[in-house]
């Protein structure tokens, strides 16, 4: 796909070995921020937009090296730009069909066979914290804007409803397939859910494990805009440069809207826990489902890799 802006390549680029190359109107960018093994992470400074985009390495899901890498990213952007760098940072993905899957379900098998409750909640909390400083945008004056072409899972559900803006391909589907399997997803959804849609269709949703479309979730207020197939990031430029002039009013809009909720990070890893001692009360038929969605998801996004072009 070409790139929405002709120029967007050219403010930063990898040569043949791999190393950033920065235009002299850039910000100083850390190397770092350019190298991440499983977030491609390209700037726009036309725009002052950060594109990041998610190349997972095996299952497009949450990984603990795709926490890693979300972690040193979140760091990286708070090192490499001041308050008048950067006004909109970006997320998408690079896996075929595919937003994210959510959670690590293998490891989580895994864990809850083992009885380790430590590391379910270290990865939990892990998961809390990160979604946390989105929220509140790493502290920086931009505005945040999940871009979603495919599934967006559980997990990766809970991190888009942590964005300012949601724009969805049409094709795109949005689930919390979780209590499918005796669980319910526990890294933010109650708490984003409840506040924008109440508690009772917060816990109707949570608790139905449909898939909804991505027009069903626009209906919901969950997504922002649909587009067509194939133009979600024509569709992000477009928003940026149709907001620019804008950006002062959206941003403090965004903020009230936060002090609104008044999300703090102890109400989400509080909800981990509880999702942590539920996950330790499978039974054995649970743990199976979960691992046959997990060897389902592998097989598909697999199979979507080797689709020709």
């Amino acid at each position: 796909m070409n790139r929405v802006s002709t120029n967007f390549e050219q403010h930063i680029i990898l040569d043949g070995s791999g190393n950033p190359s920065l235009v002299e109107d850039a910000p100083a960018i850390r190397p770092a921020l350019l190298a991440l093994s499983e977030l491609r992470v390209e700037y726009d400074s036309d725009t002052k937009a950060l594109w990041t985009h998610m190349v997972p390495s095996g299952r497009p899901s949450f990984t603990p090296s795709m926490l890693c890498d979300f972690e040193r990213w979140q760091d990286l952007i708070q090192a490499s730009f001041g308050p008048d760098d950067l006004r909109y940072l970006v997320l998408g993905s690079h896996a075929p069909g595919v937003f994210c899957y959510g959670g690590d379900l293998a490891l989580f098998r895994e864990l809850i066979i083992a009885g380790n409750r430590s590391a379910l909640v270290d990865y939990g909390h892990r998961c809390c914290r990160i979604l946390h400083r989105n929220i509140n945008a790493l502290g920086l004056p931009m505005l945040t804007i999940g871009m979603v072409q495919g599934d967006a899972l559980g997990g990766g559900l809970e991190a888009l409803l942590s964005f300012d803006f949601i724009i969805a391909e049409e094709s795109a589907t949005f689930g919390l397939p979780e209590i499918m399997f005796g669980l319910f997803p526990g890294m933010g959804a109650h708490a984003f859910l409840s506040r924008q849609l109440g508690s009772v269709e917060a816990e109707r949703l949570v608790t139905s494990g449909k898939t909804l479309s991505a027009n069903e979730m626009l209906e919901l207020g969950l997504v922002h805009d649909v587009v067509p197939d194939g133009t979600a990031e024509e569709a992000v430029q477009s928003f940026i440069l149709k907001n620019d002039r804008r950006h002062a009013g959206l941003l403090g809009s965004r903020r009230a809207t936060k002090r609104n909720w008044n999300l703090s990070l102890s109400e989400l890893t509080d909800i981990t826990e509880i999702w942590a001692d539920t996950a330790l009360r499978l039974t054995e038929r649970d743990l199976k489902l979960m691992g046959r969605l997990a060897d389902k998801q592998r097989r598909t996004s697999s199979a979507r890799k080797v689709e020709p072009a």
